[in-house]
């Protein structure tokens, strides 16, 4: 029995037909050999039959040297099927079938093997094989960008001549890689890149990696953040606390104006740290980074006369604040977070502005962009702290931002909202000249 491949169904066909054919062609011989025999005599007879013997063995080796030929051909040349007659013929169909069957599997692996490249190059991640030796077999798009790789010139040289990290180094000749690595590579470009290796077979080993530089990042925010959240509110507790304790010790020697002021000053530092959570509670909404919510035109003129009503009540008449709408121009967005920036950017203006000092609130149309300007005469900022002053709790004076009540978040929430509501913070400031912040918000935010 012999198996075939036609159209990818493997079949059995019988052999019996080389035993048929070889028998029939000894038959035909023989009786040939024997007609010549009886009318030329035995010796013409042994002759004729040695002759076609020959003749047969002539025709085989041909066409053994057209199969050799034809199978040294190289497939890409397409060479035609040898063409014989009988035997011969079957044979070389046999052996074009097979081949055939040999090239659709060959094409089926180089698919998938193009199929496999393709998804390692789309993936996220890291991948490179390398040798026990810990050369470079192969590695994908990502694994190049990631460890500063070339693949077409670092394709068999030592990863490790490559990258000269020395943990990641020591986790190769280690060989302990039940637990991941995590380590920083400065090329192409600096990155923290968390890898895992995998062996497989008995030589090879697959190096997966990930970069994780965002991630330490956000680590490294959250930690400085709750740091910062407990610093700020350790000061208003500790502050309350010993106000009541001062008060509950003293209770029968005190007086009731003492007993007063004593509560007075821990209700102010309550009332801070219930400001404090209240911002932190914005700032946690604005950063889910929600589209906004209840967008509507807002009328920025009565919404601007609320701000300096309440710019007024922190003052409490120790500055001059002005008023001037040169445009009645109104928003579409949603008032709340609307009222939050321009609230935020009136109050820091007094904080900061010295007693007698002048504070001018605007609303004004530049060609198609309208802008809430708030300027002051205060102490100003110095250029190298403007950069950094909508991060949380960044304070020029801490000391002086926590004598006014600030929270330190005032100019993160209005980054946030004005990002929402695709607008843009402008501040220039010049110390001891004060400061003007220009809220600019673009044309499609407009509403007439």
């Amino acid at each position: 029995m012999t198996e075939q491949t036609v159209d990818g169904v493997v079949a059995s066909r019988p052999i019996s037909y080389i035993r048929v054919a070889v028998l029939s062609v000894l038959l035909l011989v023989g009786a040939v050999a024997t007609l010549v025999g009886m009318f030329f005599g035995a010796v013409a007879g042994l002759v004729v039959f040695s002759v076609l013997l020959l003749a047969v063995g002539v025709y085989h080796v041909g066409n053994l040297f057209k199969l050799v030929r034809w199978l040294r051909t190289p497939v890409e040349d397409a060479a035609p099927l040898p063409r014989a007659l009988g035997l011969w013929d079957n044979v070389f169909a046999e052996v074009n079938r097979r081949a055939r069957s040999a090239s659709t599997k060959q094409e089926r692996l180089s698919a998938a093997l193009d199929r496999f490249r393709e998804a390692s190059q789309a993936m996220p991640h890291g991948l490179m094989f390398l040798s026990n030796t810990n050369t470079i077999e192969w590695v994908n798009r990502q694994g190049e960008q990631q460890f500063g790789l070339d693949r077409t010139r670092d394709q068999g040289a030592p990863v490790t001549n490559i990258v000269r990290q020395p943990d990641f180094v020591r986790y190769l000749k280690e060989g302990r890689y039940a637990e991941p690595l995590i380590f920083s590579v400065g090329r192409p470009i600096s990155r923290t890149l968390m890898v895992h290796i995998v062996p497989f077979s008995e030589d090879m080993r697959l190096v997966m990696s990930e970069d994780i530089t965002q991630v330490e990042r956000v680590e490294a925010m959250r930690r400085d953040f709750v740091a910062n959240v407990s610093h700020e509110m350790r000061t208003p507790l500790t502050v309350v606390t010993g106000f009541l304790e001062t008060v509950i010790d003293g209770l029968d020697d005190l007086g009731k104006d003492d007993i007063r002021h004593y509560l007075g000053l821990a209700f102010e530092q309550s009332g801070r740290m219930q400001r404090l959570i209240q911002d932190l509670l914005t700032l946690s909404a604005l950063e889910t980074g929600a589209p906004v919510q209840h967008e509507e035109p807002v009328d920025v003129v009565d919404l601007l006369g609320e701000v300096v009503q309440e710019a007024e009540a922190v003052s409490a008449g120790r500055h001059t604040i002005a008023l001037e709408c040169a445009t009645h121009a109104r928003l579409l967005g949603n008032a709340k977070e609307l009222y939050s920036v321009f609230a935020n950017l009136a109050i820091n203006a007094v904080r900061y502005t010295p007693a007698g000092g002048h504070i001018r609130i605007g609303w004004r149309q530049r060609g198609a962009v309208v802008d809430y300007v708030v300027e002051d005469d205060g102490i100003g900022i110095a250029p190298e702290h403007i950069p950094r002053l909508t991060e949380r709790f960044y304070r020029v004076d801490r000391g002086r931002s926590r004598e006014t009540g600030g929270t330190g978040l005032g100019l993160a929430i209005v980054k946030h909202v004005l990002s929402r509501h695709q607008g843009d913070l402008l501040i220039e400031s010049e110390p001891g000249h004060g400061s003007r912040f220009t809220a600019s918000f673009p044309a499609r935010r407009l509403v007439g």
